[in-house]
């Protein structure tokens, strides 16, 4: 028994050591450049995260604003990248004949002054509306973006050919496959190079249709993320990249990144030789929806020269310091 024990011992050591040294970054070179900021959304109203849910208007519910740009409109996306983001992400709907809206919300009340779903409307139909209608920082005494927005809704290929040599990723809003059979459609006719600068997160029925029809195109969906998390977390010791996360992106809440296997140089290295993006959100902290990498405190617990994904809903804010960051020894 005592034998067996000591054995035991001596394999668990030796099993914590290979794996230590299998997931050092003391043996790695952290990649040059900068870092990859994605501006959700574009550069938009940030609001108060408390007792969000899926129904919640968050429009309503701004911090006083700090610009007039409006989320998901072409302005907000310039705006953006002139804040230094690499990537904009933003939302779509299928409307009624047959073109995808570029607008955040499943129904059209809470941010403008239409009404019912989105897709139950025509793209000319939804041009004529006020994107900036609903929003209010005061709980609806006033509203100083009304008016604002009429005619700022774009179309997918209104943003497609704006900036035809950007990045986006696409986050589609539903569960329903047929929407990722339009969507991959709609894709198709683009050229390769158009096509190569897109990624598609969302729902996963849609999600993964898409990367059926066209594998060049890097997708998420909820089901690989999570698969993709938890698979590392299970055998990344080893070096293993899950199949989950080879279908292009790994979303990391940033208080989970430092328990992944070889975070930050090792992990960068495995995941840019399987060709995966790799982008940090801020805290998990079980609340719903998408928090960003949104303030100076929280882009300081990154690692110094980290040139990874960063995810925020502050490109201004961040943007400026990603950038004092590069510039730093």
């Amino acid at each position: 028994m005592k034998t067996f024990l000591r054995y035991s011992i001596v394999a668990i050591a030796l099993f914590a050591a290979a794996a230590w040294l299998n997931n050092t970054s003391l043996f790695s070179t952290r990649r040059s450049g900068t870092p990859v900021l994605l501006a959700h959304r574009g550069l938009a109203q940030t609001f108060t995260r408390d007792d969000l849910d899926r129904d919640t208007c968050t429009a309503t519910r701004i911090n006083p604003p700090e610009h007039e740009y409006i989320e998901n409109t072409l302005p907000s996306m310039q705006a953006a990248f002139a804040a230094g983001a690499d990537v904009v992400e933003f939302d779509v709907h299928p409307t009624t004949d047959g073109r995808f809206a570029v607008f955040h919300d499943w129904t059209l009340d809470c941010r403008s002054e239409g009404h019912g779903r989105t897709r139950d409307h025509a793209m000319t139909d939804l041009k004529k509306l006020d994107v900036g209608h609903g929003y209010s920082a005061d709980g609806g005494h006033t509203f100083p973006l009304r008016g604002k927005g009429v005619g700022l809704m774009p179309s997918l290929d209104e943003v497609l050919n704006t900036f035809p040599d950007k990045r986006f990723v696409i986050n589609v809003k539903s569960n329903d496959a047929s929407e990722g059979e339009k969507l991959a459609s709609h894709l198709s006719k683009l050229p390769l190079e158009t096509r190569s600068l897109l990624s598609v997160y969302g729902g996963t029925p849609p999600v993964e249709l898409v990367h059926e029809k066209l594998p060049d195109v890097a997708i998420g969906s909820k089901k690989s993320l999570q698969s993709c998390i938890l698979g590392y977390v299970a055998l990344g010791w080893a070096g293993h990249v899950p199949g989950a996360c080879r279908k292009g992106m790994m979303l990391v809440p940033i208080n989970v990144a430092p328990w992944l296997w070889g975070w930050p140089d090792k992990f960068m290295q495995r995941m840019d030789a399987a060709g995966v993006d790799v982008f940090v959100l801020g805290p998990y902290d079980g609340s719903f929806g998408t928090s960003g990498i949104d303030d100076l405190e929280q882009f300081a617990q990154l690692p110094i020269g980290f040139t990874g994904g960063i995810w925020t809903n502050h490109i201004d804010r961040i943007g400026a310091a990603a950038r004092g960051n590069a510039m730093a020894p």
